[in-house]
């Protein structure tokens, strides 16, 4: 199954070189995702890094459920999408809107018709997966 941003969105471009290698899941390149890692840096005085990255998400895919290890924010750049976070309902998501989700909060999202441009940043614990896919 797909993940974004992992979405994320998504997403979801890091800085070139050994930052760039050390994000997979930022990388990884699906038939309906592609994400270009942007950057990446230590929060200072504790044990997280901020990612920061750029998802193109083809018309009517869904990322994936999943989960971070820190809170995700993301704004979209264009295109339209629907955002799925569990316990909530579905939000619609046009150019310009941004979100938050909290950390391990499960979530979902589906780019429309015109699929989805975002950029996504996360502030997540060191040595923890971007991402996790969620039941």
């Amino acid at each position: 199954m797909k993940r974004l941003l992992i979405a994320a969105f998504a997403m979801l471009a890091l800085t070139a070189g050994s930052s760039a290698q050390q994000l997979p899941a930022m990388t990884n390149q699906t038939a309906n995702i592609k994400r270009t890692p942007l950057q990446k840096f230590d929060v200072p005085g504790a044990n997280y890094e901020t990612v920061i990255g750029l998802a193109e998400i083809a018309p009517n895919a869904n990322i994936g459920r999943h989960t971070h290890p820190g809170i995700e924010g993301g704004y979209l750049i264009e295109g339209g999408m629907t955002l799925l976070v569990e316990g909530q309902p579905p939000k619609e998501i046009k150019p310009g809107d941004s979100w938050q989700i909290p950390t391990g909060t499960i979530h979902d999202a589906k780019a429309g018709s015109g699929g989805a441009k975002v950029i996504a940043s996360y502030a997540v614990e060191k040595g923890k997966p971007l991402a996790s896919p969620a039941q």
